[in-house]
């Protein structure tokens, strides 16, 4: 129905922009679009906010809406990415441990935090979190890949099956974490388990859009090579494809976007698989198209989540996994009912 729509990604672009606009101006304190105007003004003047809204817009709305943009991108692009890897639609980056991983390290760090030397503290500073959580969710896809691989190839369903028990450590790990933590830290632990963008800053903003940019243009010239790969691996292979490689990049591209992002605003479920899921059933696989649609609907769908979070209950936040998952699961059960995807022996055929 849209696979040839030229005015597809237009009318994309401009509902990512009505909604990112709609997420800055409604929440706790509300900010019109003079004092959005205004504060940019100051901003490229050299001059302070004019009034609280002004600094409201600068120092905190802003950062976190693009922050949030941003992460819904870099999760919709590489959950595009992995199921374009595994050949089936209702894979996501969790699945090889990343996310896991990663919510171990910012477990440890919450619990661990007050032996750690002072020197450590301070070099790190307020990067301390998303280091450790960032160097977890490394170690964990990297055992993953590490113990599928054998002397010839990387299977597939190993990297799922060892993914699997992965996931399953680092979870038993983040558990014994929340069992030994006092309160504070054990609160600490569960919010960051369900994702929050309340600690959004500028330098957050430009350390993940700088590896997202990076990454989701190296991701475009692999578009050609995962459409080849859609029809297997052998086929893949003789028209020049050299998959082992495929795989190996398109791990570390996902891993490393992930992480970051994971890093950063904590563990969001479901947009790596929702969005490139239903992209596919509106646009088709091909993915020149499936990587761009993806980005920008990844980017829309996780602002709006983030705007009901901070609007539901106002003045208080609702954390965004709550409503990522509460909404996106019953959508995907639709989705897969309807697209019979629970009735096929399998393939990828979405």
């Amino acid at each position: 129905m849209l696979r040839k729509n030229k005015f597809f990604f237009p009318v994309l672009l401009l509902l990512l922009f009505i909604i990112m606009v709609l997420a800055i101006a409604f929440g706790a304190v509300h900010i019109s679009g003079e004092n959005m105007l205004g504060a940019i003004q100051h901003f490229f003047l050299g001059e302070k906010p004019g009034n609280i809204h002004e600094a409201v817009f600068l120092q905190l709305r802003l950062p976190r809406v693009l922050l949030c943009a941003i992460t819904g991108a870099i999760l919709a692009v590489s959950g595009v990415l992995m199921q374009g890897l595994f050949r089936n639609p209702i894979v996501e980056p969790g699945l090889v441990g990343t996310s896991a991983g990663a919510a171990f390290g910012a477990s440890f760090v919450f619990v661990m935090a007050a032996k750690m030397s002072p020197e450590v503290k301070s070099l790190a500073g307020p990067l301390l979190v998303p280091l450790f959580a960032f160097a977890g969710g490394l170690l964990a896809t990297f055992m993953v890949y590490s113990l599928a691989k054998n002397a010839k190839r990387v299977s597939i369903m190993s990297l799922l099956l060892v993914g699997i028990a992965v996931n399953a450590i680092g979870l038993s790990g983040t558990g014994f974490m929340s069992y030994i933590a006092r309160d504070p830290q054990a609160r600490s632990i569960t919010f960051w388990n369900l994702g929050t963008f309340s600690g959004a800053s500028w330098l957050h903003v430009f350390i993940v859009g700088s590896v997202a940019a990076i990454i989701f243009i190296i991701s475009l010239r692999y578009s050609k090579q995962l459409n080849a790969l859609l029809l297997g691996e052998e086929e893949a292979t003789y028209l020049g494809v050299d998959t082992n490689k495929l795989k190996r990049r398109v791990m570390i591209l996902t891993t490393a976007m992930v992480s970051v992002a994971t890093a950063f605003v904590g563990v969001i479920s479901f947009m790596g698989l929702i969005v490139p899921h239903v992209m596919r059933l509106l646009i088709g696989s091909d993915n020149k198209r499936l990587l761009p649609a993806s980005m920008i609907t990844g980017a829309f769908l996780l602002t709006l989540a983030d705007m009901g979070a901070r609007l539901l209950l106002a003045p208080a936040e609702i954390p965004i996994g709550i409503i990522t998952s509460l909404v996106g699961a019953p959508i995907f059960i639709i989705l897969l009912k309807k697209s019979n995807v629970l009735q096929q022996k399998g393939g990828y055929n979405a």
